[in-house]
């Protein structure tokens, strides 16, 4: 039981990295807005998104796949010198954007998806497993989104750097609800017995593809009736998907639970989208119930699940683990709701906010430590 296993699987060092950042990433933000970081490449709120997915998102993203295309196929993944590789360019990228060294920190963020691209793309075409080779398309593209964002900042093309931001959400966005139509229903049904969470598949289809003609709308900026019109039929199909869900039948199994709340703030983001569109509320709102809510959410939940998994340990929530979904359900609804309600109250709403969400990832690298950094409990390889 002593052996270090924090290289064994994916999932083991980028969930633990994931976390600990998004403590570590709360102080960097207060050094920043305290001027303690003036001569960082990245400052203010486009590191601040830029880190949020790019840097925490998009590595549980690579914490979940890595992991996941090795059950998927059969075929190894990066373990061992390979897997420490991947994330010491993780890291590199999240120490760059804090120096001037703008072009070698554009370089070293855009080869990161690239690299995972490839991690997980050689074991897919290996087992010929076509139906996910989306993935590797869609890393590819975060890869290129990245690299705009630099590219404006740097002056090369002329583009706002938020474009960068919005389609990169978009992108996440689209993994999130492919993901989470996957297995959130299978969850459901597997942890609660009874639950009956349904799938149709026309609804599946104009819910996906909602999301995709929703990141053809941002890119192309049809103008707000068209994107209002847009978010609105995904509103509604998400809003409908995960009516067949079932969700009220998860509540006491936080484990499940967690999963449906996250994916309920889907449904806000893309409703506050239509409200933002219309002009009656902030956009930022939306992007905060995307980011606080959902990816808070989701990847917390998944997080926690495929660690006990993968761990062979009972996939049962306990009292840290509960305390961390809490938290971060709350910070969530603050950071949306707080500043939309209560406009004087803005920058205690962020400060609560990120209070909370520090707390929330905070009990989980500590929860999670010994779990990620041992071997799994039936001695199984992973």
């Amino acid at each position: 039981m002593g052996h270090f296993a924090l290289w064994n699987l994916g999932f083991r060092p980028f969930y633990l990295l994931a976390s600990v950042f998004s403590v570590v990433s709360l102080l960097l933000w207060v050094a920043q807005l305290s001027g303690l970081l003036d001569n960082a490449y990245l400052q203010g709120p486009l590191w601040h998104g830029h880190e949020m997915l790019f840097g925490y998102t998009l590595a549980v993203v690579a914490g979940f796949l890595l992991t996941a295309v090795r059950a998927w196929t059969g075929e190894p993944t990066p373990t061992g010198v390979p897997l420490m590789a991947l994330a010491a360019l993780w890291v590199a990228g999240r120490v760059l954007v804090l120096t001037p060294l703008g072009g070698l920190a554009a370089a070293v963020n855009a080869a990161f998806p690239a690299a995972l691209a490839v991690a997980i793309a050689l074991p897919l075409w290996r087992a010929g497993n076509a139906r996910n080779y989306f993935f590797v398309g869609l890393l590819l593209l975060m890869a290129g989104l990245v690299a705009t964002l630099h590219l404006a900042m740097l002056g090369v093309v002329s583009l706002p750097p938020r474009a960068g931001l919005v389609l990169g959400l978009d992108v996440m966005l689209f993994i999130m609800t492919v993901i989470g139509g996957r297995v959130i229903p299978m969850f459901t049904n597997n942890g609660v017995p009874g639950a009956g969470a349904t799938r149709q598949l026309w609804l599946e289809r104009l819910a996906l593809g909602s999301v995709l003609v929703l990141f053809v709308a941002d890119l192309l900026q049809p103008g707000t009736a068209v994107i209002a019109a847009v978010a609105l039929v995904a509103t509604l199909a998400h809003g409908l998907r995960l009516l067949l869900w079932r969700s009220w039948r998860t509540l006491s199994t936080p484990l499940v639970w967690i999963l449906h709340a996250g994916y309920a703030w889907i449904v806000v983001y893309l409703g506050l989208r239509v409200l933002a569109a219309a002009g009656w509320v902030a956009e930022t709102h939306a992007f905060h119930a995307l980011t606080v809510g959902a990816i808070g959410g989701l990847t917390l939940g998944m997080m926690t699940r495929t660690a006990r998994g993968h761990t062979a340990r009972p996939l049962r929530a306990d009292g840290f683990e509960l305390c961390c979904f809490l938290l971060i359900q709350v910070a969530a609804l603050v950071r949306v709701f707080v500043p939309m309600v209560f406009p004087a109250a803005y920058l205690a709403g962020i400060q609560i906010s990120g209070l909370l969400w520090a707390a929330a990832f905070g009990i989980y690298a500590v929860r999670y430590w010994p779990i990620l950094s041992r071997p799994r409990l039936d001695g199984k390889p992973g």
